[in-house]
């Protein structure tokens, strides 16, 4: 069974190779800071918290807060926007990763859904597809100037 820390490097790692696939600058905090990763979207730089999600059926779970033990008991802090830009989420169990923006943070967890639901309700809820990676690196512009750049380093 996997630690907390191993899953958190795991996903960690896993949203850098996403990176590098999309041509896209990631670099990592030296000091102690609540991201864990800086993306160069060129000329805007994200801060991106990276977490570990679940499957439960056809929903990816991300816990989007962090937990340690503190002298009287664990002590649980919630992400807030002053502190990251997003969340990039890795479900490892069907290997995708997703990115979450920042009005995200303050909750306890994002919830995506990967297939319909049983009363095929539509409304209010998070499609998986919706924030796929790559894709949301994409609405956000990265991916557009990175085959600019690409042609210009050649």
């Amino acid at each position: 069974m996997l630690t907390t820390n191993q899953k958190g490097l795991i996903a960690e790692n896993a949203v850098v190779a996403e990176c590098i696939h999309l041509n896209l600058g990631v670099s990592r905090p030296i000091d102690d800071e609540r991201y864990d990763l800086i993306l160069d979207l060129r000329p805007r730089l994200l801060r991106v918290q990276c977490k570990w999600a679940s499957k439960h059926g056809d929903v990816v779970v991300a816990r989007l807060y962090s937990n340690r033990r503190g002298p009287n008991g664990m002590i649980t802090r919630f992400y807030t926007q002053d502190e990251v830009d997003g969340f990039a989420v890795h479900c490892l169990e069907i290997g995708v990763s997703y990115f979450l923006p920042a009005e995200a943070s303050g909750r306890r967890e994002a919830r995506l859904r990967l297939g319909p639901t049983r009363n095929n309700q539509a409304r209010g809820i998070r499609w998986a597809a919706d924030y796929e990676f790559a894709a949301k690196m994409r609405a956000l512009g990265a991916v557009a100037q990175l085959g600019e750049r690409l042609a210009g380093s050649q």
